[in-house]
């Protein structure tokens, strides 16, 4: 018997129903993924050449099939990071701008620079983690860590150490070394981790403490010496082979891993979160581009997002922002903006 036109119509209004019920079953909003109608821009608010620039391109190589529109990586450094960061967040809620570098640094901004960022402000989205290394040009007398750790105790505060700037990676790095041994050092800032390693190489400073990554080719072309691994562990780098923990001279050296990735600010549509997401989980961590650069860079690949992104980061905003309070280098106490002092 063929339905009435009635009918039909009913059938349909149900299956609508029966349709929406089903995608709240299994969790999923009831609606059409986020694609991108324009170019999406992350800005890596970092010189060109540094490990947040190396990792968000190749990153956004990888989604831009799973987004069906192109990813459009754009420099834009100041102030440790944080007036790219300033742009990211004061652009429109619409999806199509995002930001980049090391995660934790969004939850010491307001410390060190007055920008008020929290972590949990952001969608994160983590491709890799790194180490630094202490690196030395070629041309000074430091063979090992333990010739350079009795050079900083000889000279008190004459040292150069060549650093992306206040709250950088390498600059936590050489810190934590700092608070940890007992030793002072004189501070060289840059504009991110390439001009840094840059001015290593040319003799501008004796010593940089930036990331595996922003080392690596200079230390294959043995234009840079490594010394140490900021780290609990060795670091084997393919083709140099293995770089020794710097808890070996210094026991009691916090581990200093920085987790690298892009992150979208809060407030934007739902539905771009999960587009995004459902690309990422599609593309990311299975990339055998990404996969490949963390085996020659020294870099672990750790694929993560949403909540278990912020647990894998947070501990380490707590650490950093206390590291940094210690060095005289704050505006205020942590405690003041929810960071409390780690438990020992």
């Amino acid at each position: 018997m063929r339905a009435t036109k009635t009918e039909l119509t009913r059938r349909g209004a149900l299956g609508v129903v029966a349709g929406a019920g089903v995608a709240a079953a299994l969790g999923r909003p009831a609606r059409a993924q986020w694609r991108p109608s324009r170019p999406v821009t992350i800005i890596v608010p970092w010189a060109a050449g540094g490990a947040t620039d190396q990792i968000v391109r190749l990153m956004a190589a990888e989604l831009e099939p799973g987004l069906g529109q192109r990813v459009v990586v754009v420099n834009q450094p100041g102030a440790a990071g944080s007036i790219g960061t300033r742009n990211a967040v004061q652009a429109e809620k619409d999806g199509y701008t995002w930001i980049s570098g090391a995660a934790k640094t969004l939850g010491v901004y307001e410390l060190t620079h007055g920008l008020a960022t929290r972590v949990d402000q952001f969608n994160l989205f983590l491709g890799v983690a790194l180490v630094s290394i202490v690196g030395v040009n070629p041309g000074t007398p430091y063979q090992s860590f333990d010739q350079l750790l009795a050079a900083f105790r000889a000279r008190p505060g004459q040292v150069p150490v060549a650093t992306a700037g206040n709250a950088s990676s390498g600059h936590l790095a050489m810190e934590g070394i700092a608070q940890a041994a007992q030793i002072r050092y004189r501070h060289v800032t840059y504009d991110g981790g390439a001009p840094a390693v840059v001015a290593t190489v040319s003799g501008e400073a004796e010593v940089t403490t930036q990331l595996s990554v922003e080392q690596s080719e200079m230390i294959h072309a043995k234009r840079l010496r490594p010394l140490a691994t900021v780290a609990n562990q060795a670091l084997e780098l393919e083709g140099v082979g293995s770089i020794p923990a710097i808890t070996q001279w210094v026991p009691n050296m916090p581990p200093a891993l920085t987790h690298f990735g892009f992150f979208i600010p809060k407030g934007v549509p739902q539905e771009v979160v999960d587009g995004v997401t459902k690309a990422f989980e599609a593309h990311i961590p299975n990339s055998q581009a990404i996969r490949t650069y963390a085996r020659q860079r020294g870099a672990l690949v750790t694929s993560l997002h949403g909540d278990a992104a912020y647990r894998e980061v947070w501990p380490n905003v707590v650490s950093d922002a206390w590291l940094l309070h210690a060095a005289g280098a704050t505006r205020a106490s942590p405690d003041t903006i929810g960071i409390p002092r780690p438990s020992n």
